[in-house]
């Protein structure tokens, strides 16, 4: 398995995930088409299908012109969520192949919008798993609660993503990661990691260098919204659950500046 970032808009991430064997490849999130495929052509890969996370414009948008652009592409998205050019429904628990030897699951995760999926991706036994997770978890973050609750947001996040291996690499719709980890840091300002990760994303950013991927044992580390489940944080936000204290430290990331 194979993964290639593709930068597209402002700060948004596409992705290609290739099979190896087959040169077969599935387009998370296309937005922008043309560069996809130049992507794609440039690796010699042909383009299977599309994985949309969610219904949103910088997400679903490229969807119909890559139809046209790749007649018969199979364009995959969650069952309730409307997804622009969808040929294919996919709910909660829903494989799909890719190639040889990959695997794709279809992991509901809502509440930044009510059918998000995210993308759960298996290689070869010897390989690491990958995550793609739309506009839910970010490096350091998560996405705003625009369909949904934080109950809803602590069930994608905390038990659905948190559940998944330790070493599965995490790739996000978006590059948020200096600005998340600097809001993580308030949080929880003695956390090294969290200090350390800044430094180093700063560095990335600087030298115009992505920051993904970042990987679940990471996340559970670094990000504040996956660790609501300790005290220590609940307190600090004035909390006594951990889904209140998700909740609010949403309300306050919303009206944090930076």
């Amino acid at each position: 398995m194979k993964i290639y970032h593709i930068p597209c808009l402002q700060d948004n991430y596409s992705y290609l995930i290739v099979d190896e064997t087959t040169k077969e490849a599935a387009a998370v999130d296309p937005v922008e088409p043309e560069k996809v495929l130049e992507a794609a052509n440039s690796h010699g890969l042909k383009l299977k299908l599309v994985l949309t996370t969610h219904h949103h414009w910088d997400h679903a948008g490229g969807n119909e012109k890559i139809k046209e652009l790749v007649p018969g592409i199979k364009v995959y998205g969650g069952s309730v969520d409307n997804v622009q050019g969808c040929t294919d429904k996919v709910e909660n628990g829903d494989k799909v192949p890719l190639g040889a030897d990959i695997s794709i699951m279809a992991l509901h995760t809502p509440c930044h919008t009510k059918g998000h999926i995210s993308y759960y991706v298996t290689g070869k036994e010897d390989e690491h798993p990958a995550v793609f997770t739309g506009d839910t978890l970010f490096i350091a973050g998560c996405g705003k609660f625009f369909e949904g609750t934080a109950e809803q947001m602590y069930q994608s996040l905390c038990v659905t993503l948190g559940s998944l291996p330790k070493p599965t690499r995490v790739y996000c719709g978006h590059e948020y990661s200096a600005k998340n980890l600097q809001f993580a840091l308030i949080v929880e300002p003695d956390n090294l990691r969290i200090q350390q990760k800044l430094t180093w994303a700063q560095n990335q950013q600087q030298a115009g260098q992505p920051t993904i991927p970042s990987t679940i044992e990471d996340e559970m580390e670094t990000n504040p919204f996956m660790r609501v489940d300790l005290p220590e944080i609940q307190e600090k936000v004035g909390c006594k659950s951990p889904v209140e204290a998700l909740g609010e430290m949403r309300k306050r990331k919303d009206n944090w500046r930076g």
